[in-house]
């Protein structure tokens, strides 16, 4: 695919991954929803990627949908002549119908966000409204600029949470932090984002991407099935209802990981020199992933 509306660049195992419509503050479109999911695919597969960062061009991060690009239609590219109901949603999922038809945009992005097998890091530089703050709730790390501004404004204009942000934003902030959010609409400034813990740390604009570099530079020294496998633990892991579906998966995790790259992780740490990290996530994924299909 040739990207348009994203820049997908890659340099010491790192891959950036910046939204590229700095003339409408990024706002976000169907193409680019389409370009994302094939991005996040890619690198998730790519071994040459072991981190991402994604961030903004120009002075934002990602201003929303883009509503005008639909002219009189359904803003968000919506088939209204189906009227869906929760059965279709379970029985017609992934029929052309419902994944064109119904839907939501965003949502499909995050979803590849979270089946992503390398971890991921948003670097915050802007205007994050709409998707554009839904999108960043399902990345790893959060980090963002002085001038950073958040809104969950679908309230505002008469719609919903999106992209299962519902999902993520109570296991970032508690419950009653993402409804107040979600329910004033009111744009959050870099001072409260900080404080509620929703980014990992504030930092000057110029800055900004430097700081998360260092976060992926540390990432990528790791044995990248090892993270691969911690990255969806942790996430489906603490979504169970009891801890023992953590430990059965922990204990598959553990145990092929100890026969490959932690039989040299050990010895590096013996022989006090730097590990030398064999496996691939294209490749060499333990037989019993993905554990929960």
């Amino acid at each position: 695919m040739n990207y348009t509306t994203i820049k997908y660049q890659v340099s010491e195992n790192i891959l950036t991954l910046t939204l590229n419509r700095p003339d409408n503050m990024n706002a976000f479109t169907v193409e680019m929803s389409q370009e994302l999911i094939h991005a996040f695919n890619r690198a998730s597969d790519e071994d040459e990627v072991r981190a991402i960062v994604v961030t903004g061009a120009g002075k934002a991060f990602c201003a929303g949908m883009d509503l005008t690009a639909r002219g009189e239609g359904n803003a968000f590219g919506l088939n209204e002549d189906l009227k869906p109901t929760i059965t279709d949603m379970h029985e017609k999922y992934d029929s052309d119908e419902i994944v064109n038809g119904v839907r939501d945009t965003g949502g499909k992005v995050v979803l590849a966000i979270y089946d992503c097998k390398k971890p991921i890091i948003a670097a915050i530089n802007g205007a994050a409204v709409g998707i554009g703050a839904t999108m960043v709730c399902a990345m790893d790390i959060r980090l963002a600029s002085e001038k950073a501004r958040v809104g969950f404004v679908f309230n505002k204009i008469g719609i919903t949470p999106e992209a299962a942000s519902t999902w993520f934003l109570p296991r970032i902030v508690g419950v009653s932090q993402a409804l107040e959010w979600c329910y004033t609409g009111e744009i959050i400034k870099s001072d409260e984002l900080l404080q509620t813990r929703f980014v990992k740390s504030v930092h000057m604009p110029e800055e900004l991407l430097e700081a998360a570099y260092v976060i992926a530079r540390k990432v990528v020294q790791h044995s990248p099935v090892a993270i691969a496998l911690t990255r969806q633990m942790m996430y489906r892991n603490s979504a169970q209802d009891h801890p023992r579906e953590a430990h059965k998966v922990d204990s598959l995790a553990i145990f092929y990981q100890s026969l490959e790259d932690g039989k040299e992780g050990i010895a590096a740490f013996l022989e006090k020199r730097t590990p030398e990290y064999k496996s691939k996530v294209s490749t060499d994924m333990p037989h019993f992933y993905p554990w929960w299909e």
